[in-house]
């Protein structure tokens, strides 16, 4: 059902669907009151998802948020887009819902990892374009091996990788890239290495971070491991055959209907993208220099044929230059909105909860002439007790999803 903001936020004042009612109070931020809605206004549990969301990325959010904003917020065939797009949650999310997406991210690698699940093949057309695949080794593949990656996996497993990379790489270069090829491309791409037999590393850091190949010998020699040889056609199957578990016919004809448009653009520069096409906005930007998208993605950098050292990706350490930056994507953003648009900006506490995102975000919104309606913190039972406001539960990182409503 599609909401005006004024019936969006009497929702969310008389929001009780998880057994507790909504906690408002007041902040001054900026010279203004700024209302916050602290409640559980949905669920974090993985079984709530649909399961072409499983592949992991860092910093990512639960597809139940963008949910939450686009089936209140938009009707079927309104334009949602997330201008920091990660992993594609809020995109694949929304065409599930059976609107149209439109994606940018500076790094490639998001494209690789959206794209193909909005138009994912079916388990047959990937064990067939599997087959049509040569693992064997070439020169060219032989060539673009690293021996460093042998801390990671088994000579044999390192070697099926090389000509895998060499394959999308060329026929890329070519342009002959098939949409099964870039499904598999993006399964190997997630598969590359993580803590279970069900990637084709040995056990290393979980599967959104890459460590060095220094930091992962020390990790073989504290664990008494070797890389063992590993079946990388089958892991693609079966990981494959997971991500479509809950496709069906309808969900197929959703995505189809997307029309998704993907941009590697800066934020504020988003050309491509018409004036006024926009309906919401759902994204979560980087989070001053916490996570280092760089270095976590070399790896993923390498097989895809990118190097990660060029990749123009912003460390903001400072939160002048972070409200700097986020004041230009927010004028861009005024830009693309439909005039009733909505933007749904999600931050969270950084610096042990020293530091609230959203009143840099908030002070950006105003600098570019927006109009802020509040901010909505989704606080999870573990963190209910403590002060949303300075949550501090003796754990790093971001403890609640804290999103700014923002409109023209």
């Amino acid at each position: 059902m599609l909401h005006s903001l004024e019936s969006f936020f009497t929702e969310v004042e008389n929001f009780c669907e998880f057994g507790e009612n909504t906690l408002i109070e007041h902040k001054q931020i900026c010279g203004q009151s700024v209302p916050f809605y602290v409640n559980e206004f949905w669920t974090s549990k993985q079984r709530a998802a649909h399961s072409l969301h499983e592949v992991s990325y860092r910093a990512c959010f639960k597809p139940q948020l963008p949910r939450f904003f686009l089936e209140r917020l938009t009707s079927e065939g309104d334009v949602v887009y997330d201008p920091f797009m990660g992993r594609g949650t809020t995109l694949v999310e929304s065409a599930l819902h059976g609107r149209k997406v439109a994606g940018n991210d500076i790094n490639p690698l998001s494209k690789i990892l959206c794209l193909p699940r909005l138009s994912p093949p079916s388990q047959e057309e990937v064990a067939a374009g599997l087959d049509e695949i040569s693992l064997e080794t070439t020169a060219e593949s032989k060539q673009g091996e690293d021996p460093e990656l042998l801390a990671f996996y088994h000579p044999d497993t390192l070697s099926q990788i090389s000509a895998l990379r060499s394959y999308f790489v060329s026929r890329e270069k070519e342009g002959e890239l098939t949409d099964v090829d870039r499904w598999i491309r993006m399964v190997a791409t997630n598969r590359l290495t993580g803590h279970s037999s069900g990637f084709f590393s040995v056990y290393t850091m979980p599967p959104n971070q890459a460590v060095t190949a220094a930091r992962q010998r020390i990790i073989n020699e504290k664990r008494d491991q070797q890389p063992v040889a590993k079946d990388v056609k089958a892991i693609i199957l079966k990981k494959s055959k997971q991500l479509l578990s809950k496709l069906t016919i309808f969900d197929e004809d959703l995505l189809e209907k997307s029309l998704p448009l993907l941009t590697t653009s800066q934020a504020e520069s988003t050309d491509e993208i018409a004036s006024g096409s926009v309906k919401l906005v759902v994204t979560s930007p980087p989070f001053l220099d916490v996570v280092d998208y760089r270095t976590d993605n070399w790896l993923r950098c390498w097989f895809n044929g990118i190097d990660s050292s060029d990749l123009p990706i912003s460390q903001l350490k400072s939160e002048k230059l972070w409200v700097a930056k986020m004041t230009k994507v927010f004028v861009e953003l005024k830009r693309l909105l439909e005039s009733d648009g909505v933007i749904a900006f999600e931050v969270g506490e950084v610096k042990k909860a020293k530091l609230m995102l959203e009143d840099l975000v908030i002070q950006a919104a105003l600098d570019a002439e927006l109009k802020v309606h509040g901010v909505m913190i989704n606080a999870q039972e573990f963190t209910k007790t403590a002060n949303c406001w300075g949550v501090d539960n003796k754990s790093k990182g971001t403890n609640t999803n804290r999103i700014v409503i923002i409109s023209k």
